[in-house]
């Protein structure tokens, strides 16, 4: 019952000799509702509100509601200024029509992975038969691996970064400034973590490729294989990995299987996945955070940063990360294989 309708009902019942506390205990509204109803109608002789002081309303009237909420039909990514700008009124009656009246607010466009038809069957798919793979303790066993590019500039938020000044200071020396080169100096980084623990940080130079012999010898066999024997003994373990070419190459599988046999094959982990991964939905970003709103001098001082705050990551933390991935799996599932973080 809107507003109008509540005060017709009371002011009836008042006409008809009812007192305002008896009204209060018959119609179930507030007491203060009742009680003000009653006193415009007898200051007034009706229901309507009374007169408002100050200027009435110039900008934020039906006519310009329809036209605000006919343009936002048409394309929801038009800015608030601009519509300003059309329409000729300010932005500030702009966000009182789309707050107030339309009921619409300003969201990020989320960006998500490209998926086909097929990737998305694929995904659905191999996410319902991983579900199976890790029952029970069996993902504990499960140790998550990836690479990702850092370089020696600082991360830059573009929507988020924004820097408190008086107002015309944003055109003189106090303003902050973010200086960006067309080749800064970075490293690739490989890495993996599990339920119970973390890898050693491996450092690719710039200058060297990843391809599956460098892969195979600097990572598998010099890193990963003495790690895993002293962090799972001989019970063994699951290794995953992305399907790049030097991890896809027929020597980088045949190498997992004989240091690895229970690695997750091309049949077993969905194609572009990376929402998929912990150290891509996850741990990247914790390094990104840590090491973010520096400028490092050199590769080799990004690296000792990288390292400070990979050991930083908790054991309890790594837990948490990876204990999320059953819960991925199902949402992709729900997503029948498409993108879900957005729908979160």
């Amino acid at each position: 019952m809107n507003h109008k309708s509540e005060r017709t009902t009371i002011i009836e019942l008042h006409k008809t000799g009812m007192k305002t506390a008896d009204i209060v205990c018959t119609t179930g509204f507030k007491k203060s509702t009742v009680y003000d109803a009653v006193k415009r109608f007898k200051e007034t002789g009706g229901t309507l509100d009374r007169p408002r002081s100050g200027r009435p309303a110039t900008a934020v009237t039906p006519e310009n509601v329809k036209k605000v909420r006919c343009r936002i039909y048409r394309n929801s990514e038009r800015s608030m200024r601009k519509l300003a700008k059309d329409l000729k009124i300010s932005e500030g009656s702009i966000r009182n029509i789309m707050h107030k009246k339309l009921k619409c607010y300003s969201y990020k466009i989320n960006r998500v992975h490209f998926l086909t038809d097929a990737m998305k069957e694929k995904r659905k798919e191999r996410a319902r038969r991983m579900i199976r793979l890790i029952s029970g303790a069996r993902l504990q066993k499960v140790l998550f691996t990836d690479e990702k590019i850092f370089t020696i500039e600082s991360l830059h938020n573009r929507q988020n970064r924004r820097q408190l000044l008086k107002k015309g200071q944003q055109r003189t020396t106090a303003a902050k400034i973010v200086a960006h080169s067309h080749f800064p100096g970075s490293v690739m980084v490989w890495a993996g973590i599990c339920a119970t623990g973390k890898t050693p940080l491996v450092f690719i130079e710039r200058n060297v490729k990843i391809n599956a012999t460098s892969y195979q010898q600097r990572i598998l066999r010099e890193v990963l294989q003495p790690w895993a024997l002293e962090h799972f003994g001989e019970e063994g373990f699951t290794l995953q990995q992305d399907w790049a070419p030097a991890h896809s190459a027929q020597t980088t599988i045949a190498t997992c299987e004989e240091l690895f046999p229970g690695f997750w094959d091309k049949d077993v982990w969905p194609p572009n996945s990376p929402d998929l991964n912990p150290m891509d939905y996850s741990v990247w970003s914790i390094l990104e955070q840590k090491i973010s709103g520096k400028r490092y001098n050199t590769v080799d001082t990004l690296k000792r940063a990288l390292e400070r705050s990979w050991d930083e990551i908790t054991v309890e933390q790594c837990a948490s990360i990876v204990g999320n991935f059953p819960k991925r799996l199902k949402k992709c599932i729900e997503a029948d294989g498409g993108n879900f973080e957005h729908l979160s």
